[in-house]
């Protein structure tokens, strides 16, 4: 997304930094925001903070106005972005308009205002408040992969959002992946403020505080919220006091692994709750002898794993989540006939094109725990290059039209269509990975691969639309074991439908023709993290 505007060597800190430092806390920077805060003329009070993206902040608010709970994200003030802020509202605000029964799993932006501040004129947009992301569900599986019947269930949600903003709006995400899907509430109940019966004044622990109604609240005494100054006192006042009584505590003392607050992640590509590289490069699915590094651990990985709830404790709430869910982020979000940003897609989930390809790297993520790709540099090539090698052992050899036919082409392939510096590869086709590594049954193998392949098509063109993926029986076929509440798209089956495409056999039987013996060793971990990889040969 657009919070991701990065050279390649600064990949490291994009997952590995805590928080967002001091040194853009200036001029053109980030405004300085403080629990108790009030923006608005006091209609929004911050609450906690929720994250950060390298554009922005985001916050836990309370609507003093509504008495709701709100994601109030602060831009930077510089002019690039400023207008990258106002990009994103002009998309936000049609996704809204053309919602208006709330069924289109697309995030709901409520509200938008310029805040001043010692550091400029900050664009700030308000938000509902959601609940984790799909990356946090996934650590609650202990990367086992989440369970098929509830894999189906988000990809149904996150297809519903993809199709109206494809066929309806014209709109491309473009950032597709588990940190911009958010379920509408928390995994753990107690952790979610709306359920937990806490008052708009919030606090992590629950048992400091009396359950009462929001001073905040009755302190708005004009139907606008505005408030005098007095009143802003009090609310800053109370608010501050909560934080210093429960806030800093629980960060460090008990607060869940997959946050570093006790709220979701939301809205922005947040920090707060990224992988680390290690921990990211550590579940991938098909890893190069070059990529290994003993199952290293991150310390602050082991630090997060003390705090967890118990196993137990994590699986029972992960067969009770409620799996509804919604797109979010559009700060990289572009309409097909207007492109804001050249930077289209986190690496994980990059591909010749976007959202379709994304969604298929998420679908395999949840079910098995690990990335479907994650490339290394070697000794003679670069990370995008063995990006596109890891792609064409998984998916068989790129075509040469299509390899031959970028901007960049000749600095990855000769005039032949093949790689440059990779010139073995070992295939290995998305259905015998989830047979030999992941112990999928034949039918659960075959099912999975045949509505994943489609979608990981080199050909753009050649991919299903998001309605025909809602029309695949892996997602339409058999009932629905937890009903959406959302209207699901009923797209009419025409003679192009994925349904009644027959895949060309002739591709992959000379795909599987090309194989060797593929050698799979199991690594020796602790017996809840052990799991099957893939030696490739060296590249030479």
């Amino acid at each position: 997304m657009a919070e991701e505007k990065k050279e390649e060597g600064s990949d490291v800190s994009e997952y590995s930094s805590e928080d967002e430092g001091t040194e853009d806390y200036r001029r053109g920077g980030y405004h300085a925001v403080r629990i108790g805060d009030g923006f608005k003329n006091g209609r929004y009070v911050v609450l906690s903070k929720l994250g950060w993206g390298h554009f922005s902040t985001v916050w836990l608010a309370s609507d003093t106005l509504t008495s709701h709970y709100v994601a109030l994200k602060v831009q930077k003030s510089a002019q690039h972005y400023t207008e990258a802020a106002m990009d994103e509202i002009k998309i936000l605000k049609q996704v809204a308009d053309g919602d208006p029964d709330d069924s289109k799993c697309v995030v709901k932006l409520l509200d938008h205002f310029k805040h001043s501040g010692p550091n400029g004129q900050h664009m700030c947009m308000v938000f509902e408040y959601l609940g984790d992301n799909l990356l946090t569900l996934i650590k609650y599986s202990d990367y086992r992969g989440v369970p098929l019947h509830m894999v189906k269930q988000i990809c149904f949600h996150i297809l519903v959002g993809l199709d109206y903003l494809h066929r309806q709006l014209s709109i491309i995400h473009t950032d597709l992946k588990p940190e911009n899907v958010l379920l509408l509430s928390m995994i753990d109940p107690s952790k979610d403020p709306r359920k937990s019966g806490a008052p708009l004044i919030l606090s992590p622990k629950k048992d400091k505080i009396q359950a009462t109604e929001s001073s905040a609240s009755k302190d708005v005494k004009s139907s606008h919220g505005d408030l005098t100054k007095n009143q802003k006192k009090k609310i800053r006042k109370k608010a501050k006091k909560v934080a210093q009584s429960g806030v800093g505590n629980e960060a460090s003392e008990d607060n869940e692994a997959d946050s570093k607050t006790s709220s979701p992640d939301v809205y922005v590509d947040v920090k707060a709750n990224g992988d680390s590289v290690g921990e990211r490069q550590n579940r991938s699915a098909i890893k190069h002898d070059s990529a290994k590094s003993g199952g290293m651990k991150d310390a602050n990985q082991e630090n997060q794993s003390r705090r967890r709830p118990s196993r137990s404790t994590r699986k029972k709430l992960l067969e009770s989540v409620d799996l509804k869910c919604k797109l979010v982020d559009f700060g990289n979000a572009c309409w097909t006939y207007k492109q804001f940003t050249n930077d289209i897609q986190t690496r994980q989930y990059r591909c010749p094109e976007a959202d379709l390809w994304s969604l298929a790297c998420i679908c395999f993520e949840l079910v098995t725990g690990d990335v479907l790709f994650d490339p290394h540099s070697g000794d003679n090539y670069d990370r995008d290059e063995d990006h596109l090698a890891l792609m064409m052992e998984l998916l068989g050899v790129m075509p040469r039209k299509i390899a031959l036919g970028g901007r960049y082409s000749r600095d990855f392939f000769n005039r032949h269509g093949d790689l440059r510096h990779i010139r073995r590869l070992r295939f290995w086709p998305i259905k015998k990975v989830l047979l030999e590594k992941y112990d999928f049954s034949e039918q659960d193998a075959n099912d999975m691969a045949d509505f994943l392949v489609p979608m990981l098509d080199f050909a753009p063109e050649k991919r299903p639309t998001a309605a025909e993926c809602l029309s695949h029986p892996w997602i339409s076929a058999g009932p629905r074991l937890l009903e959406p509440s959302m209207a699901a798209i009923q797209p009419q089956a025409t003679e192009g439908s994925i349904i009644e495409k027959k895949r060309e056999n002739d591709e992959r039987e000379a795909m599987e023709a090309g194989m060797g013996n593929i050698a799979i060793d199991r690594v020796s971990k602790p017996p809840n993290e052990q799991e099957v990889v893939l030696n490739s040969p060296k590249k030479k």
